[in-house]
């Protein structure tokens, strides 16, 4: 079973060629450069080096959120217009999921964390000691004091992704010892276990038209229109 995953849904953009669980091909980059820019290079790439066509692809696997809104839509896109061209299933990775398969194997929560700016963190909370993600608490967008007042009121948590980068004094000065902070090398989203995800999922496999982002909050433009909208409303 061969699986191309692609990731554009934060700051890393990332590209993976799985077969039959197997890693082929990965590579992740932050440089700097657009999305948009880097990640089709990164999909030519993973395909030459593996010496597959799309042709040859089982699955499409786009990470579809929580994240960048705009980030979301480059890495989604990409994935039905593949999709669509060469009649080939996409599977939508949860980006939080696949996060917390940095963790697989792991002996208690693992709490992944997305900066979602405004004090505001894409959050949700899993048990990965089987080798998979199972759900403890469902994605949500909430204020960092907020998800850590959800999470278990004993035992160790284990935290990863760029939310550590605003929030790790926060966590530190709520639960001490009990938290963990992953390391910068294990902070970010990795394709090839994102892959491990959608292969793992694969009565959920859509066509590619079906293929959509997962948006936790409406997008800033939309929030901005809504509350002029109401000031003209109010004056």
């Amino acid at each position: 079973m061969n699986i191309l995953c692609v990731d554009t849904s934060g700051p890393v953009a990332g590209c993976a060629l799985t077969a039959d669980g197997r890693v082929l091909h990965s590579i992740t980059a932050l440089h700097g450069r657009t999305h948009s820019e880097s990640i089709m290079p990164m999909v030519d790439e993973a395909l030459s080096s593996s010496g597959l066509a799309v042709a040859d692809l089982d699955c499409i696997a786009a990470v579809a959120g929580p994240g960048s809104f705009t980030g979301v839509r480059i890495g989604v896109c990409l994935a039905k217009g593949l999709a669509h061209a060469h009649d080939v299933p996409c599977a939508r990775v949860d980006a939080l999921e696949a996060l917390s398969m940095n963790f697989a194997g792991y002996e208690g929560v693992v709490a992944p964390i997305l900066d979602a700016r405004r004090h505001q963190v894409y959050c949700a909370a899993f048990d990965v000691s089987s080798g998979l993600p199972h759900r403890l608490l469902d994605d949500d967008a909430l204020p960092i004091e907020a998800f850590l007042e959800k999470l278990p009121a004993d035992g160790r948590i284990a935290f990863l992704g760029d939310g550590l980068d605003v929030f790790a004094p926060v966590i530190k000065a709520a639960l001490g010892d009990r938290a963990f902070l992953a390391p910068a090398n294990l902070r970010d989203i990795r394709p090839e276990t994102a892959a491990v995800v959608a292969a793992a999922r694969r009565e959920a496999w859509m066509p590619g038209a079906q293929l959509t982002p997962i948006y936790l909050r409406a997008p800033q433009a939309e929030r901005e229109r809504k509350a002029r909208l109401k000031q003209e409303a109010d004056a």
